[in-house]
C-alpha cells in the first residue's frame, strides 16, 4: 500500500557540486524514504543528465521541460531548473521550491550541502511532536555542526550543537545571528531561525513562505520576525540531526557570477549588489527601521498573533536604536527572555548600545629627540564632544622602525542608548616631551 509523503523538503541549489551527494545521503539515511517529497530549485547549466548519471529515474516532465520529476530509492524528487544567470537570489529559489508543496504534514528547509544522521526523519518528527506539549507551533532550527566533503568526511564531522545568538547590527541596522555551543538534555528555546535548517509543521510553508524579493543577507531575521508574529516558537536541537558544509571557498557563488561586468555585457539584468540593496530596504521596512509608513504586504509581512515589539522583548533587542541588553552580548549570550518586562520604560532602561568598527590608521612617528612615542591614546567622541570610549595602544603598535601607514584596529565598546560615536582622536605620548600632535578621523 502506498502512503502519501510525510515530509516536504525544500532545497535551493546554486551551481553546487554537493547537491547530488546531499540528496543521496538524505534519502539513504531516512527511515522512510518513500515519505519524502523533495523539491529542488536547481540553478545551474540546465543539463539534467547529472541526475540521470547519478541513478535518478525520470517519472515525468512539466513546464516546457524545465521541471523534471524523479524517483530515487523510494523518494520523490522534483527539480525546477533555472539557468544560474537568471537567478534572483536564495529566497527567490526557496520560493520556487515551495510552489511544489502538496499539504505534507511536515516541512524541512535545508541548503544543498548537507549530511544526515541515520533516521533523521523519525528523529525530527519525534522531537517536533514532543515540543507540542509546551508550544502549539514549534520549529526546530539552528546552524548545524559542520562537515567537509572528502576522504575524512565522516571522521571530521563536528559533534557539538549550537544555539543561535545575536552577533551584530549591519550598517543598515539589520541584526545578524551567530552561534554558541551548548549542551542540554532537550531542545533549547530560542528566537532566531537559520535559513539552512528549518523543520516545522507543513503549514509553515503557507504561513511564512519565503519572500522572493529578499536576496540573501537578512533573510534569517526576516523569517524569524515573521514566524514569531505568526505564533511560532523556535527551538534549537540538543543533538546533531544533520551537518552543513560551511565556507565552500572552492564553490561558485552568485555574487561572483552576477557582477558589474556581467550586467554591462547584458548577461544579467541586475548585479547582485543591486538586488541586495533593494532586499535590505525591504527587510528594514519589515523591521520598522524606515521612517515611512510602508508595510510589507501579505503574505510576506507580519502575522497577527504577536507583535514586533513582543519580538524585541523576547530577544533583548531594540531594533530602531540598534541596541541590545547586556545579557545579549555578555558571557551568557542570551537570545531568549521568557518573561516580558513590566513596562516599556523598564525595558528601555535595560539597554546598551554596542559599537564595533574596524579602522586603519596612520600612527605618527616622533621626529623629536628621545626614544619616540611610548604609547598612543585612542579616544572616541560623540557629536556633542562627549567622550564615549578611550584606550591605550601598546608601544609596539607605533614603535620606531615599523611601518605606521596601515595599522589595523578592531574597536568595540558599549554606550547607553542614543549615544553614537562620531569622531576618533589619536595622540602619542613621548617621555620628556609630553603629548604629540593630535590627529582626528571620522568614525
Amino acid at each position: 500500500m502506498a502512503y502519501p509523503p510525510a515530509i516536504f523538503v525544500s532545497i535551493a541549489s546554486y551551481r553546487d557540486p554537493e547537491l547530488i551527494p546531499t540528496l543521496k545521503d538524505m534519502i539513504k539515511h531516512a527511515s522512510a524514504p518513500h515519505g519524502l517529497h523533495i523539491a529542488v530549485c536547481w540553478q545551474d547549466e540546465e543539463d539534467f543528465s547529472v541526475f540521470i548519471d547519478a541513478g535518478f529515474t525520470v517519472s515525468g516532465v512539466a513546464g516546457a521541460q524545465d521541471v523534471r520529476f524523479f524517483h530515487f530509492a523510494g523518494a520523490s524528487v522534483t527539480v525546477i531548473s533555472r539557468h544560474y544567470l537568471t537567478s534572483e537570489g536564495a529566497c527567490w529559489a526557496r520560493h520556487l521550491s515551495e510552489t511544489c508543496y502538496q499539504q505534507e504534514p511536515y516541512f524541512l528547509q535545508i541548503d544543498s550541502h548537507c549530511r544526515f544522521i541515520r533516521g533523521w526523519d523519525q528523529q525530527m518528527i519525534a522531537l517536533l511532536e514532543s515540543l507540542k506539549t509546551i508550544s502549539p507551533l514549534p520549529i526546530l532550527s539552528a546552524y548545524p555542526p559542520g562537515y567537509r566533503p572528502g576522504e575524512d568526511e565522516i571522521t571530521g564531522r563536528q559533534s557539538s550543537v549550537n544555539r543561535m545568538i545575536f552577533r551584530e547590527f549591519t550598517r543598515e541596522g539589520i541584526p545578524m545571528a551567530g552561534s554558541h555551543a551548548f549542551t542540554a538534555t532537550a531542545p533549547e528555546r530560542g528566537s532566531y531561525l537559520a535559513g539552512g535548517f528549518i523543520f516545522a509543521p507543513g503549514r509553515f510553508v503557507r504561513d511564512v513562505p519565503n519572500d522572493p524579493l529578499i536576496f540573501f543577507a537578512g533573510e534569517e531575521i526576516a523569517m524569524s520576525v515573521r514566524a514569531f508574529t505568526q505564533g511560532y516558537d523556535v527551538y534549537h536541537p540538543h543533538i546533531p540531526l544533520l551537518w552543513h558544509y560551511y565556507r565552500r571557498a572552492e564553490c561558485a557563488k552568485i555574487w561572483q557570477d552576477h557582477n558589474d561586468e556581467a550586467r554591462q555585457q547584458g548577461t544579467i539584468p541586475r548585479a547582485w549588489w543591486e538586488r541586495d540593496r533593494l532586499s535590505k530596504q525591504r527587510i528594514c521596512t519589515l523591521l520598522g527601521l524606515n521612517d515611512d509608513a510602508q508595510e510589507v504586504a501579505a503574505p510576506y509581512g507580519h502575522g497577527h498573533q504577536r507583535t514586533l515589539r513582543q519580538f524585541e522583548y523576547q530577544t533583548g533587542l531594540h531594533l530602531r536604536l540598534r541596541a541590545v541588553q547586556p545579557a545579549v552580548t555578555g558571557d551568557e549570550k542570551r537570545a531568549y527572555f521568557a518573561v516580558p518586562p513590566a513596562s516599556d520604560a523598564e525595558w528601555l532602561a535595560a539597554f546598551t548600545l554596542w559599537h564595533h568598527q574596524k579602522v586603519t590608521l596612520s600612527l605618527p612617528v616622533s621626529t623629536g629627540p628621545g626614544p619616540g612615542y611610548e604609547f598612543f591614546r585612542l579616544s572616541v567622541y560623540d557629536r556633542d564632544n562627549r567622550l564615549l570610549f578611550t584606550c591605550r595602544l601598546p608601544p609596539s603598535d607605533g614603535a620606531p622602525g615599523k611601518d605606521p601607514s596601515a595599522t589595523s584596529l578592531s574597536i568595540r565598546f558599549s554606550t547607553p542608548p542614543c549615544c553614537y560615536p562620531q569622531t576618533l582622536r589619536l595622540c602619542g605620548w613621548q617621555p620628556g616631551a609630553g603629548w604629540g600632535e593630535l590627529t582626528e578621523h571620522p568614525w
